[in-house]
């Protein structure tokens, strides 16, 4: 039987001292967040992305700060691009403890201007490479699970759940498009699967979703709608989002599985 960490060991309940972390779309604006919370728990994180520049100048950041961060290019759309980071974990770290599928490309769009092609990239940027992470990594994170309980978090998005409401949005042009909510969907069944397949493993799936968290310099008329919105009155920061995810990747979150947080603010609770 694998046996999870034993939180009472910590001085910190959350603390990751020793393990490593994956996060995908790491110099993004959530990205950052998430991969910053990791870090100062004390785990080594491989910051992922697709701009090269941004991830060494953010791992450096990290660094300066005490943290253990390390640039990790990669197209979560390439298999082969896939294949060359884990290799590259394994050989640098030789196991992976957290893994965070957070890729995503921001768009806005009219429902009807949406095409097929739309539909199939979302998918296989949100759903397609999360799995083929996952299989890659497979190896790292059943070792993992030797001596801990290694945690993939999947991050969703509250129009995963509800639909955008086209009152919240100056124009049709502005709109949350339809193939992201639907990837975003996709991706929290993908969650429910995982988890129970790879359970007998002693890996954890479970699911993030965000609910509005505006990054600096978005049009204030529209968060003032949202914010109108949500029952809590207000939009998140990102470091909110941040507190969730260390939840889901710590040893105080062993016996979880298979579940959707929300970080909405209240949002689809109504």
């Amino acid at each position: 039987m694998i046996r999870p960490m034993d939180p009472e060991r910590c001085h910190d309940p959350f603390s990751l001292e020793g393990r490593v972390a994956l996060v995908t779309g790491a110099a993004g604006h959530l990205g950052r967040a998430l991969c910053q919370a990791l870090a100062s728990a004390g785990a080594r994180v491989f910051l992922a992305g697709r701009t090269a520049a941004r991830l060494e100048a953010f791992a450096e950041e990290l660094r300066a700060a005490g943290h253990r961060a390390d640039a990790l290019p990669l197209d979560v759309t390439s298999t082969r691009s896939i294949l060359g980071a884990v290799r590259t974990i394994e050989t640098e770290a030789g196991r992976l403890d957290v893994l965070v599928n957070n890729a995503h490309v921001p768009r806005s769009g009219a429902f009807l201007a949406a095409r097929r092609e739309d539909f199939v990239e979302a998918t296989e940027l949100s759903v397609a490479a999360a799995h083929d992470l996952v299989t890659a990594a497979l190896p790292l994170l059943e070792r993992a699970a030797l001596d801990g309980s290694p945690s993939v978090v999947n991050v969703s998005s509250m129009y995963g759940v509800v639909s955008p409401d086209p009152r919240n949005y100056a124009s049709e042009a502005e709109q949350n498009p339809p193939f992201y909510g639907a990837a975003k969907a996709a991706l929290l069944q993908y969650t429910r699967h995982a988890a129970v397949h790879l359970a007998a493993r002693g890996i954890r799936v479970n699911a993030l979703s965000p609910g509005a968290f505006p990054a600096p310099g978005a049009d204030p008329a529209l968060v003032a709608r949202l914010s109108a919105r949500i029952p809590l009155g207000r939009v998140g920061t990102p470091d909110e989002l941040a507190t969730a995810l260390l939840f889901l990747a710590s040893p105080r979150s062993t016996f979880v599985t298979g579940v959707n947080l929300p970080v909405d603010g209240g949002y689809t609770a109504h």
